[in-house]
């Protein structure tokens, strides 16, 4: 995270954040569509990594529960938030390692996700935009190897 998470303010502001992508994965969790797209705002996007565009929470929700009502029943999304910043005031970037699953946690999250989140006139957070993407550890360590110029700086955790 960037020095001005470290503020108080900017705690709050992680600790709500983490407590939205919480509440997002329990909706998941219970196959709630709509608890779901609640989580977005009013002219999010929603890129799933198959590359499907979804806007606005209805939309994200109802396809989320037609998913949820089929091949999703049942399944988990667990989230770990990888790096959180704050562009400004009302405007913060999470990337995440996730995945979904049935049972227990995944011992690999193989997904990643870049969300853009801002802060409402009522204060609350909401998911503006989120793009996800599979994670190729093999592609990526073979490109590593080959161009090592290509390896991303160590991070400190979120």
């Amino acid at each position: 995270m960037s020095a001005a998470s470290t503020t108080p303010a900017r705690e709050n502001d992680t600790a709500a954040i983490r407590a939205l992508l919480e509440s997002s994965a329990a909706a998941w969790a219970r196959g709630d569509g709509a608890g779901y797209g609640a989580h977005f705002t009013e002219d999010a996007t929603d890129v799933t990594f198959t590359g499907t565009v979804y806007h606005g929470p209805a939309e994200i929700g109802g396809a989320h529960q037609a998913l949820f009502d089929s091949f999703l029943k049942g399944t988990h999304l667990t989230v770990d938030l990888l790096d959180l910043r704050f562009p400004g005031p009302d405007t913060a970037i999470a990337v995440t390692r996730g995945e979904v699953h049935k049972g227990a946690r995944p011992r690999r999250l193989g997904k990643l996700a870049t969300y853009t989140l801002i802060r409402t006139a009522g204060g609350d957070w909401r998911i503006a935009a989120v793009q996800k993407t599979k994670h190729r550890p093999l592609t990526e360590a073979l490109t590593f190897h080959t161009r090592p110029k290509t390896r991303p700086a160590p991070r400190p955790a979120a």
